[in-house]
This record gives C-alpha cells, structure tokens and sequence, in this order.
C-alpha cells in the first residue's frame, strides 16, 4: 500500500471542537470507501481506555477509530498524559507508563519522544490511506513551538494540510482567527489551507460580510460554517463538556430514576457512565454538593486519577459523611475504579505512586482495603456477573481495567463477577465486592453499563427498590446507538463543509 495521504484539524483554542470534526471526517472517509484511521501524537486526558493489546491511549481517538470502523490502536495516540496535580502527569508512552513527570521535566524530555511519535505515525500510514490527523490546545502557542509535538511541528514533518478551527459561540471567532494567523511563520501559513467555523447559532447570512474579510485578510478559504447541535452525542475526552452538564442540568421526570455521579476534581473516565445517560427511564446528574446525595436512587463514585487526595475531598466537603448516611437511610451506592476503592476501610499508597498522602480512611461500606503499588494493571476483560441481583447465566460482560491499586478484602466477602478473560487469555479471577444488604457495590472494570443487559438489569432493579413506574421503551443497543451518532455527525457535516474541496486538499477524488 502507499504511503497514507493526510490531513490535520486545528484549533485556535482547548474544546473548539476539534475532536468531533476529527471524528466526523473519519465518518465521512469511511463512508466514501476510504481506509481511514486517526493520529494524535500527544493527548493530555484523564478519560483513557485499553485496547485489545492492554495498551493505554486517550478515550478521543478511541472515538474516531469507531467512527471509522477500526480497532483502536496505541499507535493513534503515542502519547496520553494524565494529570496528577496541577504542575505533573503521569505519561503514558506507547501504551505503558513511562513515569510521572513534573511539567518542567516533560518539556525536556519531549525532544527525546519526537522519534517514538514518528515511528507511530510511520506503522499507520503504511496500513491506511488517510490519516485524520488532531492537534491540541491552541495551535499559536508561541512559548511551546521549539518543544511542540503536537500542532504545527507535527503537521510540518509529515507535510500535512492543515485546516484551522475556531468556535464562534464562545465569540471573538474573527480575532481568533486572523489574531492565530498573524503569530503563525511563513512555513506555518503555508500549511494551512482553510478554515472552519464551528459552532454557529443563527442566520448565515448575517456572517457573510465577516466570512469575506476573514479569507481577504489571510488569503485563506472558509470551508465550512458548522451549525450547533444539541441532537448528536459525541462522547467528549476532557471535563470542560462535564462542567458543561453540571450548569446544564435538568429535573428528573416522576417516571425515571435518579443516578447521581460525585464529580470528584480528579474524575477520570466518566464516559463510563454515556450509556446511562441515554436511558430514557434514568435521569442522570453530576454533583458536588453533599446535599444532593440524598436526591439519588444510586450514588456512583467514577473512577479517579488521583484517590486518596479525592477521598479526602469527599471527607472535607462532607460528600463522604452524606454517602455513609444516605446509605444507612436505604440508598444504593456503587464505585468504579478509584471510587470502589474509597468505599473499603482505607486507601494506602506507601510507594506515593499518586499522592503525597500515605493513607486515608475511606468510606468504610465494603469490608476490604487498597494499596497502591507500582505496577499499572491495563487489561481487557471479559468477565461473568456473580451476583445474583444482577446476574444473568448465559451473559458474558465487557469492558477494562486501569488501575494501580491492590484490594484485599477484610474478612468473608461476596465478590460481584469473575473475570474469565484477560488480554484475550483465560483467567478466573473474582472482581469486587457486594455488601451483605446488597446496597453497595464496587468493580475494577470500566465500561460495564455499556453491557445492554446489565444495565438493563440494574436499571430495573432501581426502578423496583425506588418504586419508580416507568413505561418508557430502553435504549436498546448502545453499540448502535454510537454507529448512528456517528453516522448522524457525518450527515451534519456533509451539510456545512465543502467536502469537494477538502478531499481536494487532502488529494484524494
């Protein structure tokens, strides 16, 4: 196969949109019988996700694979950064940890990392034919250029078109643009080919006017005024799009459970919850207020990247004292991840593997407790559901695992599954703990309400302790439900981008 043709989407800045798009023009090139796969050389996320090799990579380009009917690869995203603190992140590098590093530290290792960027980009582009290609952040970021990875540099060492997108909602659209253009060298213009507005609301031709200025000052097209949308559901990689939720959320119907996430401040892989979100009997909300617990029929703490400092937010701001009573009033509370470990007795991380706390009590509503230790787990699983409650014999549930802790329960337990794969090898290994009421439970394993029969189950289940009558038809599907998402973006964007002349720059007919 030849060498992969390319294109690369920028942004004038952090949530322009510059994931989606990317996800949609895969849509669209594989809809046009193209072999398409995405790239991203670095992503800074807490949502990630393991591939079938037990590689780590950002949850964005996990999107886009789907969207363009491939199996994600660590390759796609080299790579991941996951905060720990506001001044480091753990790096992840092909797939495994390379280390924690403070920012400072990163910056002068990347110069070391554009070799293992490039051997990734160098595998995809000899098994596909197009490469969609996203940058991060802001693209004119001009106290980060000699250390880039990830915008103009990169797009500058695989020849790539470059199409800059701006967001008009957030305003300022034409400063942006003209203002990123202005602080772009000679050879940077030279790379962009177009740009895309994204996010309009209104009447088109009131923008005429600002659109011919825009390609008179710089020379360059508008390719595409992309209208807003509120009915395609895109899964988002970072908590801008959850703070978003939070201010936008809505009063449950009488006829729809209530399941209420802690929005914890190192919240990590929340798009385990999408599926949830979609159901039209479950009303689905973030929180941070300890008084909104006693709202919920389900309290669930997601997973974290950092939980012993997040157990101790719980602590202080009075969350952890509300889930204890709510649960004692009759409540149901689960935990994935970070937050199944905050409900043991305590957490221990004597290796400082996330935090500088060396222990913290937790929630103590299931008999076991967590040491942290230095060696990642990152498996795909597949597992079967134990528990009666939830369980059904013939099914075999999917999902992930991504984690550093150890849980040792701390006296006779009921576990909730056994896992039966790991990685594509067999195991029989028990995953978490039920509590003798059957209020509380916890796993290790993302992605298990995307299993449509146990969250089906579990929805039914609440629907009978709450003594919620609800008629409403479910979901169905959630793997389908995502092709037509994705399919729906593909349709919008069909209709506001001139795709003849985008395949034009990309070279391809």
């Amino acid at each position: 196969m030849a060498k992969a043709r390319n294109i690369m989407i920028l942004g004038t800045g952090s949530d322009v949109g510059k994931s989606v798009l990317a996800a949609g023009l895969c849509r669209i090139l594989k809809q046009d019988g193209y072999q398409v796969a995405p790239f991203k050389a670095q992503n800074m996320a807490l949502n990630s996700f393991i591939t079938p090799e037990g590689g780590e990579m950002g949850r964005a380009q996990v999107v886009q694979a789907e969207a363009a009917g491939i199996e994600p690869h660590v390759d796609m995203n080299p790579i991941l950064l996951k905060p720990t603190s506001n001044v480091g992140s753990q790096v992840i590098l092909h797939g495994k940890v390379l280390g924690n590093f403070t920012a400072e530290a990163y910056y002068k290792k990347k110069v070391d990392l554009v070799q293992q960027v490039m051997e990734s980009y160098h595998r995809l582009e000899k098994q596909y034919e197009v490469l969609v290609i996203e940058g991060a952040g802001s693209a004119a970021e001009i106290n980060l250029r000699d250390k880039d990875l990830v915008n103009l540099s990169m797009a500058g060492r695989v020849a790539a078109p470059v199409l800059l997108v701006a967001d008009i909602d957030r305003g300022g659209v034409f400063a942006s643009i003209v203002g990123h253009m202005e602080l772009f060298t000679s050879e940077e213009k030279e790379l962009v080919k177009g740009f895309i507005i994204n996010k309009f609301r209104g009447d088109p031709s009131l923008l005429t006017s600002g659109l011919e200025f825009i390609e008179a000052r710089t020379g360059k097209p508008v390719l595409g005024l992309v209208h807003y949308f509120t009915d395609i559901q895109i899964p988002e990689e970072d908590s801008v799009a959850l703070d978003l939720k939070m201010r936008l959320a809505q009063a449950r119907a009488k006829d729809q459970v209530r399941i209420g996430i802690v929005r914890l401040p190192h919240i990590s892989n929340y798009t385990d919850f999408d599926s949830l979100e979609q159901e039209p009997s479950v009303s689905l909300s973030y929180f941070t207020s300890p008084e909104l617990v006693f709202d919920q029929d389900l309290v669930i703490l997601p997973g974290s990247k950092n939980t012993l400092d997040d157990l101790q937010y719980l602590h202080s701001q009075g969350i952890a004292e509300a889930i204890i009573s709510f649960h004692g009033k009759g409540g149901n509370v689960v935990g994935i991840c970070g937050g199944y470990q905050m409900l043991g007795a305590r957490v221990l991380d004597p290796l400082g593997v996330e935090s500088d706390l060396r222990e913290i009590a937790g929630l103590n509503l299931l008999a076991m407790e967590t040491e942290l230790l230095g060696e990642k787990v990152t498996t795909q699983v597949k597992a079967r559901i134990i528990w009666e409650e939830l369980a059904d014999p013939g099914e075999q549930v999917h999902g992930y695992e991504i984690h550093m802790g150890r849980s040792r329960p701390l006296g006779p337990t009921t576990p909730l599954l056994e896992i039966v794969e790991r990685n594509d090898q067999p195991v029989h290994v028990s995953d978490g703990l039920v509590s003798d009421d059957g209020r509380v439970w916890g796993s290790y394993v993302h992605g298990l309400f995307d299993n449509d029969g146990l969250r089906h189950r579990l929805i039914s289940h609440l629907k009978a302790t709450g003594d919620v009558e609800s008629t409403k038809e479910g979901l169905g599907s959630f793997r389908r439900w995502k092709e037509e998402q994705y399919d729906k973006l593909a349709s919008h964007l069909r209709g506001h981008l001139d795709m003849d002349r985008i395949y034009q720059i990309i070279g391809l007919k």
